[in-house]
């Protein structure tokens, strides 16, 4: 994320009142689909169409009601996908990594949930009667985690859209740390180094 400094978490917790977190969450599950019969899909990687046209993870401010970053952000994952999040809790177990920003005094932590193929489905299917539906959020989506033939269409394609924050290197990173791309399936993506 250009201008923000990636911080460990306890430093992050430590950086005092002036500061306000935010946490958002890759939610994922294995996908044993075939795009017309023969390209395998092997992960379900869930993104958001945000209010502002600008695709994130959910999630959101952590308040003082809240007792941790994690009931936080499990709070703003019932507000934006509904009640089928409550099969499942983002844990500190989850979390991967913090980024301080260089403009206004946030800090974004960064969580990703692997759930069952049903979780994922009812979250899906639950997402559009969620009380942020239609305001915060516009829509869920599906990452493509394949490229097709011409080299362009799926994940080549989907990173060209216009993302929030560090969204996009979140996304990449994740993908390649959690292994939910085919190794040999994009020789040419790339993960941009932490700034």
């Amino acid at each position: 994320m250009a201008g923000s400094r990636r911080l460990e978490l306890a430093e992050a917790l430590a950086l005092g009142p002036g500061w306000r977190h935010a946490c958002h969450a890759l939610l994922y599950a294995p996908d044993q689909g075939l795009l017309f019969g023969r390209i395998p899909l092997r992960y379900a990687v869930l993104m958001q169409m945000r209010f502002d046209g600008r695709l994130g993870f959910p999630g959101g401010f952590v308040d003082a009601r809240d007792g941790s970053l994690e009931d936080g952000l499990n709070r703003e994952l019932r507000e934006e996908l509904g009640e089928a999040v409550a099969a499942f809790r983002v844990e500190r177990a989850d979390y991967r990594s913090s980024h301080a920003g260089s403009g206004p005094r946030v800090v974004a932590h960064f969580y990703a949930k692997r759930l069952t193929p049903e979780q994922l489905a009812a979250v899906e299917a639950g997402a559009p009667h969620a009380k942020d539906h239609g305001l915060e959020v516009l829509g869920m989506v599906r990452v493509p985690l394949y490229t097709l033939r011409d080299g362009v269409g799926g994940l080549p394609a989907f990173l060209e859209n216009s993302f929030i924050g560090a969204a996009r290197e979140q996304l990449l990173e994740a993908l390649q740390d959690l292994g939910l791309l085919d190794s040999g399936s994009i020789p040419s993506l790339k993960v941009p180094a932490h700034h």
